[in-house]
């Protein structure tokens, strides 16, 4: 089979661009592998992109990054896999890695063997979001045992993986998250759970170590006066850190703003955490590759508990 099936898009706007196109099967090159995709995940960058371009600038362009399935052709000096090996992966980005497809080629070192507690649906959820988790919390802020680390947004895709990643480090955790979530977010390891719909956080929360903006617009800015002197906001949403930082300007709190890059370590201590029962990935829907507008439609109600799937 020389052709693919691919989701792809002619225009920027709303999900309704998304629609099924037949591709050429790509072929790997030197230091590269080809993976038949069976599942991707969906997250909110794809939506932007979808709607703004982003940094694949003008369609048409396949949205997707998190990629779970099976290799199937490995080019030259790759060491690391062979054919019919199950990985996992976020190749690529921020550039296109085109996941909503049948296939993807990528660079190797790319992907990890995907841990064998995760169905390949349950691997397509940890990719983007683990890594985003991990260099934040992790490679960013630190975070060590005893710290008090609060997470907004624990029940979103990144947030439910931050939560445990914080509490595998052996933190305190504070997170945000609306009731009907609450049980939901203790059973991930939340310390506390703020009901951001019924309290302010600013007014409750106070020293932090670390205070994790999966949100944007105010929620950084508002989360310093939460930081304890020499603590640190971090932010995965680079639009809102002009008001971070002059929320945090004459304070003794840092800021920082997380851009994931794909890692290899980062994918080896997430897949670590998978086997020792430290880490799970939760899924809100799974739905066929065909019905990615309705995935889109689905995230941006900004309901979701867990992460959306599209699996061929």
């Amino acid at each position: 089979m020389s052709t693919m099936r691919a989701i792809s898009q002619d225009r920027l706007g709303g999900p309704d661009v998304l629609h099924e196109v037949t591709l050429p099967k790509p072929t790997p090159g030197p230091t590269e592998v080809l993976v038949r995709v069976h599942a991707a995940g969906v997250n909110p960058v794809d939506a932007k992109t979808r709607t703004a371009g982003g940094l694949l600038g003008t369609p048409p362009f396949v949205l997707g990054w998190d990629v779970s399935g099976v290799v199937e052709e490995v080019g030259f000096g790759v060491t690391l896999f062979a054919p019919g090996d199950e990985v996992v992966g976020m190749p690529v980005f921020p550039r296109q890695a085109g996941a909503y497809a049948e296939y993807v080629v990528a660079p190797s070192r790319h992907f990890v063997h995907k841990p064998a507690a995760l169905d390949h649906p349950h691997g397509a959820a940890l990719p983007l979001v683990g890594l985003t988790a991990w260099q934040s919390l992790v490679e960013t802020a630190d975070v060590r045992p005893g710290q008090r680390v609060l997470v907004h947004a624990a029940a979103g895709g990144v947030g439910h993986v931050a939560v445990q990643i914080a509490k595998a480090r052996g933190a305190h955790v504070i997170a945000t998250a609306s009731a009907p979530k609450h049980d939901f977010v203790r059973s991930l390891g939340a310390d506390e759970v703020v009901d951001y719909t019924a309290v302010d956080f600013a007014e409750v929360v106070r020293d932090v170590d670390v205070a994790f903006d999966t949100v944007g617009g105010d929620i950084g800015a508002r989360s310093v006066p939460t930081v304890k002197p020499g603590g640190l906001v971090v932010t995965i949403l680079g639009s809102s850190l002009d008001t971070l930082n002059a929320a945090a300007a004459g304070t003794d709190v840092r800021t920082a703003a997380v851009l994931c890059e794909p890692d290899r370590h980062g994918l080896l201590a997430l897949a670590e955490l998978v086997e020792q029962g430290s880490l799970r990935t939760e899924l809100d829907t799974v739905l066929p590759l065909e019905q990615a507008a309705k995935a889109h439609e689905l995230l941006e109600t900004g309901r979701t508990q867990g992460k959306i799937v599209l699996t061929t």
